[in-house]
């Protein structure tokens, strides 16, 4: 089975690319590929602008990505109490190459803040958001309090409760 994972954010030093790592690597037999958004940098999608340029190949090789993959574990961070405008934008360019952009694979969609809501905004715009792209949501995670529950160091869950929360939601999951 080929995993995409990769978090909803442009930042270099993202936290839920971390938490998408970690989560990614609890998948048995999983063939784990990591990819960053800062990979696929576009100019803000308009249909103006399409029309300009036409089809940006780093639009093109992000949905290539995801068309290559068997599941998705995709971690979105929270801006302003919605998605980033990165995320938002790569997804808008790689839906022109087709609507259901997420091919209905399924997906573990998670997120994570420094704060105690653990980015559940996001995660409920992602939800309303990315069904209507192919998001084939099998479950959901959010961890509260990036900083105090997950080391860094380790690269991993250190609060037990949310790590075997965790755990349980990739023993159980949905291939189909």
């Amino acid at each position: 089975m080929k995993l995409l994972a990769f978090a909803g954010s442009s930042s270099s030093t993202s936290i839920n690319k971390k938490l998408a790592t970690y989560a990614a690597s609890l998948f048995v037999n999983a063939e784990v590929e990591v990819i960053d958004l800062n990979d696929y940098e576009l100019p803000l999608f308009s249909v103006v602008k399409e029309k300009l340029i036409g089809q940006p190949p780093a639009a093109k090789a992000f949905y290539e990505k995801i068309e290559q993959a068997d599941m998705l574990v995709l971690s979105v961070a929270e801006h302003n109490a919605g998605l980033t405008a990165a995320f938002k934008n790569i997804y808008d360019w790689a839906s022109r190459q087709k609507k259901l952009v997420f091919d209905n694979k399924p997906m573990l969609l998670m997120s994570t803040s420094p704060g105690k809501m653990g980015g559940k905004n996001a995660l409920e715009a992602a939800q309303i958001s990315l069904k209507w792209y192919g998001g084939n949501i099998k479950a959901t995670f959010s961890l509260p309090s990036f900083n105090e529950n997950f080391d860094t160091q380790a690269g991993k869950i250190s609060n037990i409760e949310h790590d075997i929360a965790l755990k349980d939601i990739i023993n159980h999951f949905n291939y189909e």
